[in-house]
């Protein structure tokens, strides 16, 4: 794999444009082609650290040279990069479609950059997809909060949101440990979510899921275009979401679903949203889902349909709208979760979706 070093404004708006074009392609060096700078994993700690010491925005783009349609010639770096080393220049833009992963990527505490660790490989469709939620989670946080086994991703902008407020654990921890841990760095909000690869321990209270993976196959035919599916903004979205978690969570205020509904930007300014919805004669949707396209890998979320109009395929409908959208942005890896004991599941396996992983997602509110 090659890697990029770029920002998260920079990459959003490649995805709305289909490729990245840095000042070093668009603006050279006097007498210089422009080209965008690529490393391997193993040499971008170099121009990262000459460039951006201490800077805790950058992400890194994983890039799959075999989806590059412009040259790549391997050419010395500037003057104090060893002399034998030659880098990747791609003499051309980088299409978005080449991109497989984008990782967040933080200094250590002296503000030097180290050699990125735990990149998925372009062709490891699985490990793309299990650790995409994670890493758009940390990108788009407000906080990140490293702690010994486990991560914090915080947003105090949206505090009903569980999705922009939970805890990521990496190693197991007893159910009163990990309530303790849970109470200390979600202590502000009325919820706490956690989400781990192991299982989690009984006795935390409240709801506790076991979620499958489930990635598109490979040999899954593209969709035709549906002519009952559209893409929507959020205010039309919001006329069915709205009633949707006010049926299905009892108890929840105004000022929440309002957060809920507020919440969507924050994640368009990451990855490229797709809403997409059946509307009734009234323009108001009754089934939908959402999509969100980052570079080559896609998820699938939020599948609903009003109780009203429920056994005719709509559901169907917006989610083949949705592969074929993803599959027309050059997308390879289209993912979503599923519980593991509800009926979706198998909905999801006949429309070509297959189980690839699993983890556990407990949620509760403090005593």
């Amino acid at each position: 794999m090659l890697v990029h070093i770029t920002t998260a404004t920079a990459w959003r708006a490649a995805l709305t444009l289909g490729s990245l074009a840095p000042p070093s392609l668009v603006t050279p060096a006097e007498g210089t082609d422009g080209f965008v700078h690529l490393s391997t994993p193993e040499q971008v700690p170099l121009p990262a650290n000459r460039l951006y010491a201490g800077r805790d925005d950058l992400l890194l783009l994983v890039v799959d040279p075999a989806r590059l349609t412009d040259p790549v010639r391997w050419e010395p770096g500037v003057p104090g990069d060893p002399e034998s080393m030659r880098f990747p220049h791609l003499y051309g833009p980088l299409p978005a479609a080449a991109v497989t992963a984008v990782v967040p990527w933080r200094p250590g505490p002296d503000g030097a950059f180290s050699e990125p660790t735990g990149l998925p490989a372009p062709d490891d469709r699985v490990a793309r997809a299990a650790g995409s939620e994670r890493r758009l989670a940390e990108r788009r946080a407000a906080a990140v909060v490293h702690l010994d086994g486990a991560t914090a991703v915080l947003d105090p902008r949206i505090p009903a949101s569980y999705e922009h407020n939970s805890l990521w654990l990496d190693a197991p921890l007893a159910a009163a440990d990990l309530r303790a841990l849970a109470d200390r760095v979600l202590g502000r909000f009325d919820h706490r979510r956690v989400v781990a690869e192991h299982p989690l321990p009984t006795g935390l209270g409240g709801d506790l899921d076991e979620e499958r993976l489930m990635v598109l196959g490979p040999d899954v035919a593209t969709p035709p275009p549906s002519t009952g599916v559209e893409a929507v903004t959020t205010e039309v979205m919001a006329r069915l979401w709205g009633p949707a978690w006010r049926r299905e969570v009892p108890g929840i205020g105004h000022d929440a679903v309002a957060d809920l509904i507020r919440r969507e930007p924050l994640n368009d300014a990451h990855v490229r949203v797709v809403d997409l919805a059946v509307l009734d004669a009234d323009r108001v949707p009754i089934a939908s889902t959402q999509l969100r396209v980052d570079g080559a890998t896609a998820e699938v979320t939020a599948v609903m349909t009003d109780p009203a109009h429920r056994g005719r395929g709509l559901a169907t409908a917006v989610v083949l709208d949705a592969v074929r959208r993803a599959r027309e942005a050059g997308c390879d890896v289209i993912w979503l979760h599923a519980l593991a004991d509800d009926w979706p599941r198998g909905w999801y396996e006949r429309l070509g979706f297959e189980d690839a992983g699993v983890r556990w997602v407990a949620s509760w509110h403090p005593r």
